[in-house]
């Protein structure tokens, strides 16, 4: 096991991959930018190191930087959390290369996956539904054709990276043109890859995601479901697990596809395979992250499996020591991403000062977050402070236990979504478990 482990990058993330360190017996290592000298994750961990300037490419992105805090520390490890460098090949590569073990899966694997061209042919050829689209497109005039052969609406999607970014809806031919130049150009920003392809755009469908766990000995094991579908511009603000509406036969099998997926490819440590699930039954790949997600902990709720530690103990060489059929799906889980932004004012950022913080209590009550009372909420990094997770025996406990902590929950100094989820989760949609993916926006 290791003896020290450097976490890359801030926020709650951090600071949940220290608490986990902690309990295993593992020194940590964090580093920080500027405008996080007094961020938690900072001064939580046995060591801190400054890595750079507030803008994330100069400090959280600044892979020199982070190599040489590991080094300089003696570190043996880096955990990446969410976001940043987690899927990055190169950075992965760059750990192996310097003797450092990167808690994640293999850099080929990262490429391959975040290729999302490479990975519909993969999954194609593992035998995974995909969802009816195209290979690469190379300009607007196959756009064209193949938009013709898909049929509207359709999307245009960046082949790199994600967060909803690159991503175009497009209802009809004369939109075309328009949105195939400004998501190149967007993923070119964003990814520094502008490759796009385009997919079928279904409509009514459930975004459902299977976690997965793999070691290095060839165990393969999917810890379940949760339902995605409660998002805003491809961007997730309440998940929960189990999906309610999920038949069991077909949760049977998305779990074995999601085994099988992550066989195809020798997935080692966390992962999560994404599909659409439509109304007719129907579940198709949309993508897979090759790394911890940010609503992992509705999963360890109805699992009792902490994550974090295996993807520890994975990267350090020891095996699962369960297998499927060890794995109980108990009660559900719904978690709540608690974002400084007014959902009223166009979910406009909201930036300052934490004058007043009182966190909700009470059985299966937990709130994930690196803010305190006092702390000033920088303005260059995601607007994400917190996540609020409810456990309870039914759904409808824990939509009842959801909506008393969100009342509960009180951040003074800075604008947050936690009073429009209260008022989401009382809606007949959400109540019956019926919501699809663009149910929010219609909401708005």
């Amino acid at each position: 096991m290791f003896t020290k482990i450097l976490i890359a990058n801030r926020g709650e993330i951090a600071v949940r991959v220290i608490r986990a360190c902690r309990e295993m017996g593992i020194a940590t290592v964090a580093v920080f930018s500027e405008a996080d000298r007094e961020a938690m994750h900072a001064s939580l961990a046995d060591e801190s190191y400054c890595i750079g300037g507030p803008r994330s490419q100069d400090s959280y992105l600044n892979m020199g930087a982070i190599i040489s805090a590991a080094l300089a520390s003696h570190a043996e490890a880096i955990h990446p959390g969410y976001g940043f460098l987690s899927e990055n090949q190169e950075f992965a590569a760059l750990c192996q290369e310097q003797g450092l073990v990167f808690i994640g899966p293999a850099p080929e694997t990262i490429a391959l996956m975040g290729d999302k061209d490479s990975a519909r042919r993969t999954m194609i050829a593992a035998g995974v539904p995909v969802i009816p689209g195209t290979d690469i497109v190379a300009d607007v005039g196959t756009a064209r054709l193949e938009a013709a052969r898909i049929g509207f609406p359709l999307l245009i999607k960046a082949r790199s990276g994600g967060g909803g970014r690159g991503i175009r809806r497009v209802d009809s031919m004369d939109e075309l043109e328009g949105a195939f130049n400004a998501a190149t150009v967007e993923a070119n920003a964003s990814f520094g890859d502008g490759a796009l392809y385009i997919e079928a755009y279904l409509k009514p469908v459930k975004h459902i995601e299977m976690q997965l766990l793999a070691d290095n000995f060839g165990n393969v094991v999917c810890l379940g479901e949760r339902d995605c579908s409660t998002q805003r511009k491809n961007q997730k603000l309440i998940e929960e697990s189990p999906a309610a509406i999920l038949p069991a036969e077909t949760r049977e099998r998305m779990i074995a596809t999601t085994i099988q997926a992550g066989r195809a490819v020798g997935y080692r440590g966390a992962g999560t395979i994404e599909y659409l699930y439509d109304r007719s039954g129907n579940f198709y790949f949309m993508e897979m992250n090759t790394r911890l997600q940010v609503e992992h902990p509705i999963t360890e709720m109805v699992t009792w499996i902490d994550l974090v530690k295996w993807q520890i103990r994975i990267a350090a060489g020891l095996p699962l020591d369960f297998a499927q059929g060890d794995i109980e799906f108990k009660g559900h889980a719904i978690e709540c991403r608690i974002n400084a932004e007014d959902p009223y004012q166009g979910f406009r950022p909201s930036c300052g000062r934490i004058e007043m913080l009182h966190i909700p209590g009470g059985p299966w009550v937990r709130f994930d977050t690196a803010i305190y009372q006092g702390y000033t909420i920088p303005p260059f990094y995601d607007s994400m402070i917190g996540k609020l997770i409810v456990y309870a025996k039914t759904r409808d406990e824990a939509i009842r236990k959801m909506k008393a902590a969100l009342c509960e929950l009180i951040i003074e100094g800075v604008t947050h979504t936690a009073a429009f989820q209260a008022e989401i989760m009382q809606a007949p949609e959400f109540v019956d478990s019926s919501y699809t993916t663009d149910y929010l926006e219609a909401y708005l």
